[in-house]
């Protein structure tokens, strides 16, 4: 069975909008809700098919309603922030290095985030990941 590693601190993955578990021919889902559950996740079953994004994972990740509808205003603010949670980035950032490790490819990924900030900074250091470890295997065959 297929597997879909998806994480959120909020939204069920098991629950769709109208209260039905969603259907997903082939494949499991697998809720984990932070850094920790996601990490522990992966080193106990190895990875999974896809993996899905959220980025904001606790409180102190929210950006104030002041700033969603300037993404300019909402980058500087996030960017100034020191949070002591760990994001859905710090959670890309160590799946890359775990890939790199053990010198698997990424598994396929999609960013689900509310957060439109740190929903291109998740795609971006993953994609510049896969546009890289891609050139090198190029090079290398």
């Amino acid at each position: 069975m297929n597997k879909i590693l998806w994480l959120d601190d909020l939204r069920n993955p098991y629950i769709d909008l109208e209260g039905k578990v969603p259907k997903i021919e082939g494949f499991t889902i697998e809720w984990v809700l932070n850094y920790e559950q996601f990490v522990q996740w992966i080193e106990k079953f190895g990875l999974p098919d896809i993996i899905s994004f959220d980025h904001d994972l606790a409180d102190e990740h929210y950006t104030p309603e002041q700033y969603w509808s300037d993404y300019e205003k909402s980058k500087e603010y996030q960017e100034s922030q020191n949070y002591q949670e760990k994001t859905g980035m710090d959670c890309a950032k160590w799946l890359i290095d775990y890939c790199i490790d053990r010198k698997l490819d990424l598994p396929e990924f999609y960013v689900h985030s509310a957060n439109p900030v740190g929903a291109d900074n998740i795609l971006g250091i993953l994609n510049n990941y896969k546009k890289f470890s891609d050139y090198g295997s190029k090079l290398n065959s």
